[in-house]
């Protein structure tokens, strides 16, 4: 995926290792339990959507099929990264190569980028929902679902190529460097590199804009309308059941999107790595945690396919 020309690495590192959270022993089993704990409710939690979307023929619909994509998204997003982090809080730190680097932050941008596309396009389908209902139907084919999932990954994967690619020509300085994070982001790798980044620095914020601000932008203006529009409706139970779905979305989105925007667009010079470290520990665990918990808990049609998927696969067993 990557081609990396063996004499431009030379004088540099053939491994990176990551910082450590704590070096008391105590104290990384606790936070190795605490993370292992959420991430296994960030697996049940995403999975049990999928699992009740395609059980339920009540569920297919172009909402929840976004919905299902996202958990989907979640779970792969969070197993880049987790399963990495935790084997190196127990013990020593654990050297990555720097092509398991490379790696790593190709599928990390490449699935954070869609996930904040996909946003985006949960919010248009809110808008077409919620302003054109009588055409809802017509407009959000199966077909146009697929396709704009499609889309949302397809420049993905194309933004990271090129963000990846060209962070990974520059020379590290060092056989082995050590990672302020827990992961191979880009603001701490670059920060590692013994050349001139200004160009890198300023790529990296033309895809911050391109992933956060653009897709934020839109996603406000859908609100506009989608506000505007709830607000029209006459019956007092049909707003509250329309700012009941649309506020659920809207609260993923702005941790979403606040958390990554403090630390890809924020200028260095007021950022902290230790701050990163911590901001990314929101988007890593509590957002992907937060989209089934906001969904099903604040959904009767999710918690009541799930609840009939439980019951009817009791009955299958026991029969």
């Amino acid at each position: 995926m990557f081609a990396w020309s063996p004499d431009l690495n030379q004088s540099g590192p053939t491994e990176f290792v990551f910082r450590v959270f704590t070096t008391v022993p105590e104290l990384q089993a606790l936070l190795f339990l605490l993370f292992l704990l959420l991430y296994l409710m960030i697996l049940c939690g995403n999975t049990a959507i999928i699992w009740a979307v395609r059980a339920h023929s009540s569920l297919r619909t172009p909402m929840y099929f976004f919905l299902s994509n996202l958990s989907f998204l979640e779970i792969c997003y969070t197993s880049v990264v987790v399963p990495l982090m935790l084997s190196n809080i127990l013990g020593a730190q654990k050297p990555i190569p720097l092509a398991g680097c490379g790696a790593q932050m190709f599928f990390f941008v490449t699935l954070g980028s869609t996930d904040c596309f996909l946003l985006a396009v949960m919010a248009y389908d809110r808008y077409v929902a919620i302003r054109h209902p009588l055409h809802y139907a017509l407009i959000m084919t199966q077909k146009l679902c697929v396709q704009m999932v499609v889309c949302a990954l397809g420049l993905a994967l194309f933004l990271s190529l090129q963000l990846t690619s060209l962070i990974f020509t520059l020379p590290f300085c060092g056989h082995r460097r050590e990672i302020n994070h827990f992961l191979c982001d880009v603001p701490p790798v670059l920060r590692l590199a013994c050349a001139d980044t200004r160009v890198h620095q300023a790529v990296l914020y033309v895809v911050g804009i391109l992933v956060l601000t653009v897709p934020f932008l839109l996603i406000c203006v859908s609100y506009v309308f989608i506000t505007s529009a709830i607000l029209r409706i006459r019956s007092a139970e049909g707003r509250r059941r329309a700012f009941s779905t649309c506020s659920s979305h809207l609260a993923v989105v702005l941790l979403q999107y606040g958390c990554c925007s403090l630390v890809y667009l924020r200028p260095r010079s007021s950022t902290s790595e230790d701050e990163d470290r911590q901001i990314a520990l929101v988007y890593t665990f509590i957002t992907p945690l937060l989209n089934p918990l906001i969904y099903t808990l604040r959904n009767k049609d999710v918690k009541g396919a799930l609840r009939s998927a439980i019951i009817s696969k009791a009955a299958s067993d026991t029969s």
